[in-house]
């Protein structure tokens, strides 16, 4: 992927070269012994980011129709070379307005500052490391880039930087150094290196990218953050029989899966309003089992079991 890779579109939701339609049938030739869902991203993806909300519920609700494979896609190897002109992007502090809008736009919290005076320089090292937890600890890899994203946007840590990754990796129970230290290696950049290949394969160019194939290698590629209308309808496209979602889970059985939940997730999940949030959590968790906070103008939640961890 080269550094055009960065701008972030507000109205088409992607981050990448734009041009493309919003979902569109393609025909892969890659063999599937049943339906896979590529999911292309970043870890410093804004839209990706937004996409969170509808993405948790869709594959709450309709995970059992296909097996999920995230993809990296090297938005950012480097800042040597880039210049967005057109769209006033030369340098990092650029980049700070560009990420506020789409946190204000999404309201998915995010920050930003940070692009003011302590900059992300690639987005390869939290790539690496998702490549590594994927193949040495597999089944927490998502889990890394959920808390990598949080750390980025919300919180406003550079994930770039060793320090934070490894922080990051300690608070999966995981080791931090070793798994960090890996990462530098070449054999995890070789890794990183087919997501890229299989991601240009797949002819993704901007992120969030969403391709589902079924076994007939007959699919649907889904460009940008879309509402979850079009990922259930890309998704019936491909499948002969008839779809049904699953009931999403209760709150408290989210919650406990460990990250913060923000409210814009919880409208998304449960179809509430805005101003509807707070009462549906104090009805719906015991009173001692969470804490309310805000940042950023939005409120979130947090198991009080993960504060004890």
């Amino acid at each position: 992927m080269n550094n055009e890779n960065m701008f972030c579109d507000l109205e088409t939701g992607v981050c990448g070269v734009n041009g493309e339609d919003e979902l569109e049938v393609i025909d892969l030739t890659r063999s599937n012994r049943k339906i896979t869902l590529y999911y292309v991203t970043d870890p410093i993806c804004s839209h990706c980011w937004a996409l969170e909300p509808v993405l948790n519920r869709f594959i709450k609700q309709y995970a059992s129709y296909f097996k999920l494979q995230i993809v990296m896609g090297g938005l950012l190897p480097g800042w040597h070379g880039f210049a967005d002109k057109s769209n006033g992007i030369q340098k990092p502090s650029d980049v700070a307005q560009h990420w506020q809008e789409v946190g204000e736009h999404s309201r998915m919290p995010i920050d930003g500052t940070l692009w003011h005076d302590h900059p992300i320089l690639s987005s390869y090292p939290p790539s690496r490391v998702f490549k590594v937890i994927q193949e040495k600890h597999e089944g927490k890899e998502n889990e890394f880039l959920r808390r990598a994203r949080e750390a980025v946007f919300v919180f406003n840590r550079n994930i770039g930087e060793d320090e934070v990754l490894i922080d990051l990796v300690h608070q999966m129970g995981l080791d931090g150094e070793k798994i960090v230290a890996e990462s530098g290696l070449e054999s995890a950049q070789n890794r990183l290196e087919q997501d890229f290949e299989l991601s240009s394969s797949l002819g993704v160019k901007g992120f969030p990218t969403v391709i589902m194939v079924n076994e007939e290698n007959k699919g649907v590629k889904i460009v940008g953050a879309q509402p979850l209308q079009t990922y259930v309808e890309g998704l019936k496209q491909i499948l002969p029989e008839r779809v049904n979602p699953d009931d999403v889970p209760n709150l408290l059985e989210w919650l406990e899966e460990g990250h913060p939940l923000f409210s814009k997730e919880i409208e998304m999940m449960y179809d509430l309003e805005q101003n509807e949030v707070l009462a549906f959590v104090q009805s719906e968790l015991p009173q001692d089992s969470y804490r309310i906070y805000h940042i950023l103008g939005e409120m979130y939640i947090e198991s009080v079991k993960k504060e004890r961890g």
